[in-house]
């Protein structure tokens, strides 16, 4: 049985995945961490039959709870906090936080290679924008003129998203520079063409009634490629944190990508 916590329980997807873990037969949720609900208990939030209450700190967490995996799904600057303190009590951890400062996942990738922890982290867990990253890295073998375009709700605190900057990553696969002959036009509002990682193009769009979309463009001469994923609600992320959950023991480190693990 793998014992789960869950850090930014009281959030919507650390209550998706807490409700989520309550419907596997090879898992039981055993507590949490989140300020906002503190005091609580799994009883109030979920109504099952546990009276543990939620930890305000991971520090009050890890002295009271014993369990084997940590989840944590909150904000870039709360994150980091909180998996180090796990990994250095030897806790494996699965993190879908995007935003987290590139520096931060250095050093903890490193402490959990050190550690010999598992530590497995994913821009994104739906396993059709898995697919999606994969295919653009295939096609921009062929193709050199790419932009991106992430959509995303109004409350996301990140832009561009995790998954936008992995993709434009895979797709340069570090060195490849894309639309070198494209005119750097003059911007008549500031950033009004994109970011860039390489020469690709990121745009983002924070919007109500989105969830997490994605288009990677391609153009080449007389021709454009699209390719597009919509996560249409919360639950196509859930295949994916559970397939992590239950392979995150199995690593010694720091591991990116769903694609990893499949």
């Amino acid at each position: 049985m793998i014992r789960v916590v869950v850090s930014g329980i009281g959030g919507k997807m650390g209550r998706m995945v807490s409700e989520t873990v309550l419907k596997q037969s090879d898992m039981k949720l055993v507590g949490g961490v989140d300020p906002f609900v503190a005091g609580k208990t799994l009883k109030d939030l979920f109504k099952i039959e546990d009276s543990t209450a939620i930890s305000p700190t991971v520090e009050e967490l890890l002295i009271n709870v014993q369990f084997d995996v940590l989840i944590d799904f909150t904000r870039g600057n709360v994150a980091p906090h909180t998996i180090e303190k796990t990994l250095e009590d030897r806790r494996n951890v699965v993190v879908g936080t995007t935003g987290i400062d590139g520096k931060d996942l250095d050093r903890l990738g490193k402490l959990a290679d050190d550690l010999k922890v598992g530590f497995f982290l994913a821009p994104n867990f739906s396993l059709g924008a898995v697919l999606m990253m994969e295919f653009a890295k295939k096609a921009a073998q062929y193709l050199d003129h790419a932009e991106i375009i992430e959509l995303h709700h109004n409350q996301k605190a990140d832009a561009p998203s995790g998954t936008a900057l992995r993709t434009a990553y895979l797709m340069s696969n570090g060195s490849k520079v894309f639309n070198k002959d494209t005119v750097q036009g003059e911007e008549k509002i500031k950033s009004a063409l994109g970011g860039e990682v390489n020469g690709i193009r990121i745009h983002s769009v924070r919007l109500p009634g989105f969830v997490a979309h994605q288009e990677v463009l391609f153009g080449g001469v007389g021709e454009i490629l699209t390719i597009r994923h919509d996560s249409l609600s919360r639950e196509s992320f859930m295949p994916g944190v559970l397939l992590a959950t239950r392979k995150v023991q199995g690593l010694t480190g720091f591991v990116v990508g769903l694609e990893n693990l499949l």
